[in-house]
């Protein structure tokens, strides 16, 4: 029996049909292996892009990531990969932070699977215990991007096929019916290889060489939450609102609709919540440990 709540943010289920993605270029950048969690991290360069909705994503359920917005960033480091559960046991051993809810191996059964069922405070522990922090939002999507600008998914603008993504495919819809009868957002022609979460980096990198992007793990940010933060948010290193009672969840997972895995949705949670889709990876500004 499954134990665990099905996060879906209110989002309407889109009828595109899946095509194969666009080819995208890796751009070769400086990678280190941080000392601590053994993490391999890519430095994600300086730089300016358009943060929120493009000018063809008018759908309703993309208002919260409008307006779109100029915003400057400095560089910073970025795991390549979603934390993964042998991760995270290691965190656990060396810490007296509380247990993983039992539920967790039903949807990531390997150590080399995303963590899950990860709330933003124990996402935060992590982050501290290992020497590093939290994404801003807004780092979080220029990363996304993968050094292209205004596309719709990390790997361009082709919906995805099974190839680029882990999402809510007809290997998702069983395990989820299960949890909720009335879920009916899956995409059925979609077979993407796997009914929940996948090992970290089995679909291909975006243009920065990060990896699961869409798909996977929802992944805390730092920020909080609010709607209509695009409205009035600052244009250099953004750091989100100052209060406020949901935090920021990005890039969609293995339970959500293609619509979801667009980079500029916009998520949020009750950043106590431990769910069975909700995971993160770290950042840092300095070199490492």
């Amino acid at each position: 029996m499954l134990h665990a709540i099905y996060l879906m943010l209110g989002l309407l289920a889109s009828n595109a049909s899946g095509q194969d993605a666009e080819q995208v270029h890796v751009t070769v950048l400086e990678k280190i292996t941080w000392q601590i969690d053994s993490a391999k991290m890519v430095l994600i360069p300086s730089g300016s892009f358009s943060m929120g909705a493009s000018k063809v994503e008018s759908e309703s359920f993309m208002k919260d990531a409008r307006p779109s917005h100029a915003v400057s960033l400095d560089a910073f480091y970025m795991d390549m990969y979603e934390v993964t559960l042998g991760q995270y046991k290691q965190f656990l051993m060396e810490t007296n932070h509380r247990k993983l809810p039992d539920w967790v191996s039903e949807f990531s059964p390997t150590d080399k699977h995303p963590v899950v069922g990860i709330s933003w405070t124990d996402a935060m522990a992590y982050a501290e215990w290992a020497g590093k922090r939290l994404p801003t939002e807004a780092e979080w999507e220029y990363a996304a991007r993968g050094g292209q600008d205004q596309q719709l998914y990390p790997w361009g603008n082709a919906p995805p096929s099974g190839k680029q993504c882990n999402y809510a495919d007809a290997n998702a819809d069983t395990i989820l019916k299960q949890g909720n009868p009335e879920f009916n957002w899956a995409d059925l022609s979609i077979d993407d290889g796997y009914t929940a979460t996948a090992p970290v980096g089995s679909f291909p990198p975006n243009g920065y060489g990060l990896y699961d992007m869409a798909g996977n793990a929802y992944e805390w940010c730092a920020d909080w939450y609010k709607k209509d933060y695009y409205s009035y948010a600052a244009t250099k290193n953004p750091t989100g609102p100052s209060t406020g009672k949901w935090r920021v969840l990005r890039g969609g997972s293995w339970s959500n609709d293609l619509n979801l895995q667009r980079v500029a949705a916009r998520g949020g949670f009750y950043p106590a919540s431990r769910l069975n889709s909700n995971g993160f990876r770290c950042v840092s500004n300095t070199l490492g440990k």
